[in-house]
This record gives structure tokens, C-alpha cells and sequence, in this order.
């Protein structure tokens, strides 16, 4: 009878970092503490980091060819670990086919659950590990070879909780196979329209309410949200009241979401270009637009930069996909947050946010995968207010 959960022990290694290199994986009942499978072998040159995922993946494919249905996988690679749960971003592109590869294992069964461990609970996956190093390295298994070092920031024997229990009833859903490898789809809206909007007048920190055409742009901007995701997991708000009476539509379409609000994404202070227009601000301060306008590290005379404002956004953007891996979450904000934001998505040079023109209730959709990948679906669609 096929074991309905297993755990996995799993290492690798390389003499060097790259260098010879190898893994171990071992396979037990999590009751008795018997050993179902075992894999090991080296990999030639390689870096520690390729050769744990190599581990990895060896597990995951022993359980599976057991029939397994619920994996607990535990490493002594912090990074792995952090990695595969989504909160860790993998920036080296080499990593990366290796995470996909363990992703699409990880969607072979009903529930994997990783937790972090010390080496030293981890021995023997680390010995045929360095048995594997050692056939790398031409060496007889078990003759004296250089230790393997600890990862940065791993403790190589100091104790510590694991990331994530043994309990399946307590490990969190996010960290579940599905969240963990479904993209985070933002929808990120801008508030309906101003008096200043309309005037065409700097309007930041100022709690400018929505005139009446902006009260009718954000029921249609509502509408158009619902369509495009009938579940959303949160809708986060500027505090300002523009955004939040956008929001509240928003909220109210998709069956009450709670609306919560985030100081991080108030609009750009412009210090004493607020309430004017830029007719008005080039004629007052010619030499500081110029300035402004060739580097987003100028601000406005007593205001902020927009170097400062993409610190801001950023932080929001990286809460919100590790609070919702996986759902869809609804963003209502201001120009230049919005337009931060997907200069970052897009890749794009600073010129960008001077060149982007962004509607008053216009939508923009992007997707942002736990290893970094990004696809941007959608920039200011306005279609749905083409009736107002």
C-alpha cells in the first residue's frame, strides 16, 4: 500500500562553490522513521545551490514514484526553502529552471509542506550528499576533503524552530503548492476624477474629493473590476479621499471586500507646486521642473522625489505578494505611484514616467510570479467609461 505521507530529507553540495558537486536525498514514513528510498549522485561542477535543488528534486520524484499523496520536505538550505515558499525571490537565472522543475513535482501532490532544519538534524541526506561531492572530486567516499560551508546567514549547527511545522493542519495555505507557483495579480486603479483633475492642477497630499463625473467613473471603474475578477482577496486604498470613495464602489461590486488603506500609497507630495498647473509651475520655477523633469531623484521645492515615492510603492507591492500569493488583490492609488509601479513591471527607464499618460479611473493589470517573472496584461484601459 502506497504511504499517503512521507517526508524527505534532502542536501547537495559542491567542494568550492562551483565545484564538484553532488546531492542526497533520502525518503522515510514520518511515523516509524523508516527509510523508503534513497538517491544520491554527483553532478560535476556545479554550485551548492544548484546541487540543493538537485535534492530536491530527487525527493520529490522518489515520493512520487511511491505513490505518495502529502510530502514534508525538509532542507538545511535556507534559500531553498525560502525560495520555494514564495518568499524569497530567485534572482539567478540559472536557479530558476531548477525551481520550476521542483514546482511542477510540488503540483503532483495534494499538500507539500517545507521546513527549515540544522544540518546537523539533517545527516544523513548531508552524507550521501558528500559521498556524491567526494565521486565528484575523483576522492574515495569518506577520505578527507575540505567541509562543505554553511550557506550565508545559515547556522551550521545552532538549533532553531523549523519554518514550518510537521502539523499540516497548522501550516499555513500560502504555503501550500498552489499559491506558491500561481502568479499575484495586482489591479491597479487610479481614483475617478478631481476639480483638480479636470484643471489639470499638481494635486498630492491635498484631499481633493472626487467632483461628480468622478463619482459616476468610479461605479463604471467598479463594474469593469468585477468582470475582470470576480474574487479578489483585499482592495488597499491611498487614505486619501479620492482613492478611498473609488475604492468603496470598488468594494461594494465585489460583494463588500473590506477596503484597507495604506499610507504608502498617497500621491507624491509636490511641496509648492500643489494646486498649480504645470503652465504655472514652469513659469514660477523653470530651473527646478527642468531639474525635476531629468531625474526622478529631484523633488519639487518642499516636497518629495520620486525616487522616494518608488521606495514607498515598492514596499507595498512586496507585502501584498507575500499576504496574497496566488489571489488577486485591487490597488487604488494615484499617478505617480501607479506609474512607479509599472515602470518597475515594464522594465522601463525613467523617461518613462513622463511619457505614460494615466486616465483618471483608468485600470492597469499585472501578474508577479515568486521568482521575479512579471507580465504586464494591461495599462490604463478607459473602456469602460466611454459611455459617461
Amino acid at each position: 500500500m502506497a504511504p499517503r505521507v512521507v517526508s524527505i530529507e534532502a542536501d547537495g553540495g559542491s567542494r568550492g562553490n562551483p565545484g564538484p558537486a553532488g546531492y542526497g536525498a533520502v525518503v522515510r514514513d514520518p511515523e516509524t522513521g523508516e527509510v523508503l528510498a534513497e538517491r544520491s549522485e554527483s553532478l560535476g561542477t556545479a554550485t551548492n545551490n544548484v546541487a540543493e535543488y538537485q535534492g530536491l528534486i530527487a525527493g520529490l520524484t522518489a515520493a512520487a514514484e511511491l505513490g505518495a499523496a502529502e510530502v514534508d520536505v525538509r532542507m538545511d538550505s535556507k534559500l531553498v526553502v525560502e525560495q520555494m515558499c514564495g518568499r524569497w525571490q530567485i534572482k539567478h537565472p540559472g536557479l530558476r529552471p531548477l525551481a520550476a522543475q521542483a514546482a511542477a513535482l510540488v503540483g503532483r501532490f495534494s499538500a507539500v509542506r517545507f521546513s527549515w532544519i540544522p544540518r546537523e538534524q539533517n545527516r544523513h541526506a548531508d552524507a550521501l550528499a558528500n559521498a556524491a561531492m567526494d565521486a565528484a572530486a575523483g576522492r574515495p567516499s569518506g577520505s578527507a576533503a575540505p567541509a562543505r560551508p554553511a550557506a550565508a546567514g545559515q547556522p551550521s549547527t545552532t538549533p532553531a524552530a523549523p519554518i514550518v511545522g510537521s502539523d499540516p493542519a497548522t501550516a499555513p495555505a500560502s504555503w501550500e503548492p498552489r499559491p506558491t507557483f500561481t502568479a499575484t495579480r495586482l489591479i491597479l486603479v487610479r481614483h475617478g476624477e478631481t476639480p483638480y483633475t479636470e484643471q489639470g492642477r499638481y494635486s498630492g497630499r491635498g484631499d481633493v474629493p472626487l467632483s461628480e463625473r468622478g463619482r459616476a467613473q468610479a461605479q463604471a471603474t467598479a463594474a469593469r473590476v468585477a468582470e475582470l475578477a470576480p474574487s479578489v482577496a483585499a482592495v488597499l486604498s491611498s487614505p486619501l479621499s479620492r482613492c478611498t470613495a473609488t475604492a468603496a464602489s470598488i468594494a461594494g461590486a465585489l460583494g463588500d471586500v473590506p477596503v484597507r488603506t495604506d499610507d504608502d500609497l498617497i500621491e507624491c507630495d509636490f511641496g509648492q507646486w500643489e494646486g498649480r498647473t504645470f503652465a504655472e509651475v514652469r513659469q514660477q520655477w523653470p530651473g527646478e521642473m527642468d531639474a525635476w523633469l531629468a531625474s526622478p531623484r529631484i523633488a519639487p521645492p518642499g516636497g518629495e522625489s520620486f525616487t522616494q515615492v518608488a521606495e514607498r510603492a515598492h514596499r507595498v507591492i512586496s507585502g501584498l505578494l507575500t499576504a496574497y500569493p496566488g489571489e488577486t488583490v485591487v490597488v487604488v492609488s494615484h499617478v505617480s505611484p501607479i506609474k512607479l509601479v509599472l515602470r518597475d513591471a515594464l522594465a522601463a527607464g525613467d523617461g518613462f514616467l513622463h511619457r505614460l499618460f494615466l486616465d483618471a479611473a483608468g485600470i492597469s493589470v499585472f501578474d508577479m510570479w515568486p521568482d521575479g517573472g512579471v507580465a504586464v496584461r494591461t495599462v490604463n484601459d478607459t473602456a469602460h467609461l466611454a459611455a459617461l
